[in-house]
C-alpha cells in the first residue's frame, strides 16, 4: 500500500496562478541606512545595515506578480 503525500492545509497558494512556493514583500516609504568601511585597496565593504519602514508592506506572488495583501497577515504569522 502506497501512502498518499500529506497535504498541508494552511499552505499559502496564489489564487491567480496556484504558485505555492515563491512570494515577495515590497516596503513603501522605507529608510535604509548602510554603514561601510573602506578597505586598504580603496574599495568599500558593507559592515551593517538598518532599516525603518514608515509605509505599508505589501505581499506579492513571486510567479505572476499579483498583489496578495489579503493573505499578508497569515504570511507574516508563518515566518520563523
Amino acid at each position: 500500500m502506497v501512502a498518499k503525500p500529506t497535504k498541508i492545509v494552511n499552505r499559502l497558494s496564489c489564487p491567480y496562478c496556484d504558485n505555492d512556493s515563491d512570494f515577495f514583500e515590497v516596503a513603501e516609504d522605507a529608510l535604509i541606512t548602510t554603514y561601510y568601511g573602506q578597505n586598504q585597496d580603496g574599495s568599500f565593504t558593507a559592515n551593517d545595515q538598518t532599516s525603518e519602514i514608515m509605509g505599508n508592506v505589501r505581499l506579492y506572488c513571486g510567479n505572476c506578480g499579483e498583489n496578495l495583501d489579503a493573505f499578508h497577515e497569515r504570511f507574516r504569522e508563518m515566518i520563523f
